[in-house]
């Protein structure tokens, strides 16, 4: 949740510095990407969520939570790196849909040794 605060205060900052105001989308190039980080990084947010919590109680928890931190920190690089150009986006991009194919794979590991092996 502190991120996704961080992200919508870091629109509302980009909105007063390039003065464009809600609910106008468009303007300078850094305002739009921007705010095209911040509701990329919510879109993703409760997908990221529920898998956590279904890996967290199904799989283990210090893993999934390791997991989850490394997605939060290449959700924040992705931020900050499509906020300055969007190339910068590329990378993390990569990391953190690899971290949510990761959380998915133990998710569904944990619930298959839950519900099939007694």
């Amino acid at each position: 949740v502190l991120f996704l605060a961080y992200f919508a205060m870091q629109v509302i900052y980009a909105r007063r510095k390039y003065k464009i105001s809600p609910p106008v989308t468009t303007g300078h190039p850094e305002f739009e990407r921007t705010f095209r980080a911040q509701a990329n990084c919510s879109e993703y947010f409760p997908i990221f969520i529920c898998l956590l919590w279904v890996a967290g109680i199904f799989f283990h928890q210090g893993v999934t939570a390791a997991c989850g931190l490394l997605y939060l920190y290449t959700r924040l690089k992705y931020f900050q790196g499509y906020a300055v150009t969007a190339q910068g986006r590329l990378g993390p991009l990569y990391a953190s849909a690899w971290l949510l194919w990761v959380l998915v794979g133990l998710a569904l590991a944990g619930l298959l040794a839950h519900f099939l092996w007694p």
